[in-house]
């Protein structure tokens, strides 16, 4: 069983890269723009492989879900993963609610000496990033609302062969953005059978499974990373266009392609599945 990846590791053998979002630089990622709002809105959202919590954060706050969790392989990422999740909070507007329960309103927080008055309440840059420079972000208020920041949380876990506390509650979606290639090359063909087969347990009936599949031509590169995964490579009967088969034997609904997204290297389809039995 893998370990936990610390910063110690030289090479993103697990697509744990450092710096990713420096690649996709976007306060609004486009492969969430291909789902409908309704995907999230007060739902339980699992984000496998979520990096330093970008997207994770982005449903957390912007879409409305009940809770988010994040989970990676990596340490280092999970804890930049909870400084982003700060980060977004400090730079929200302290009347960013229009996704707030009435029972629940936004905590009001004094505002920054200097700060223009504004009238638009979901403006996620209230907080001058000078200031988080400067002195650190805002400190999260310590409040049992379900609202953002409160429901985002993330766990550094190698989640194919290990359950989380969230899990046995089961979600509503899940997310496996930009992660099948490097769970198909670390656990080779059972490996991603077994994590399909995770998915598949752990979602609702009716849940939705969002796939963002690596094309098989950008293995070849990955598996030059470490000697394991080029072993491993060879023994790979399983292709990206296969996938959405595998998923039906599951239980899956046939896949909907919601778009392409991208650019390069980075340009990919956006799947969703779901789970029909």
């Amino acid at each position: 069983m893998p370990l936990p990846v610390h910063a110690d590791q030289v090479l993103p053998v697990y697509g744990n890269y450092h710096g990713y979002y420096s690649k996709r630089p976007f306060i609004q990622d486009p492969r969430l723009a291909l789902l409908p709002t309704e995907f999230f809105v007060g739902k339980r959202v699992l984000d496998i492989g979520c990096n330093e919590g970008w997207v994770t954060c982005e449903i957390g706050q912007s879409r409305g879900a009940q809770q988010v969790v994040g989970v990676d392989i990596d340490d280092t990422l999970i804890r930049a993963a909870w400084k982003r999740r700060r980060t977004v909070w400090s730079l929200q507007s302290p009347e960013h609610g229009h996704l707030h329960e009435e029972s629940c309103p936004p905590h009001k927080r004094q505002r920054v000496l200097g700060d223009a008055p504004t009238t638009d309440h979901s403006a996620h840059n209230y907080f001058p990033a000078s200031c988080e420079h400067s002195y650190g972000p805002l400190p999260i208020p310590n409040r049992g609302c379900g609202a953002f920041p409160h429901n985002v949380t993330f766990r550094t876990v190698d989640w194919i062969k290990d359950e989380i506390p969230e899990d046995p509650n089961q979600y509503d979606i899940v997310l496996g953005f930009s992660i099948s290639k490097w769970i198909h090359l670390n656990n080779k063909d059972d490996g991603l059978k077994e994590f399909f087969h995770r998915v598949h347990q752990c979602l609702k009936m009716g849940g939705i499974f969002v796939l963002e599949p690596q094309p098989w031509d950008t293995y070849s590169k990955a598996r030059r990373m470490s000697e394991t995964l080029k072993e491993n490579a060879k023994y790979l009967q399983l292709r990206p266009d296969g996938f959405g088969e595998l998923l039906q034997e599951l239980g899956f609904s046939p896949g909907e392609r919601k778009g392409v997204t991208g650019k390069g290297g980075f340009r990919r389809p956006v799947d969703v599945y779901l789970k029909q039995r």
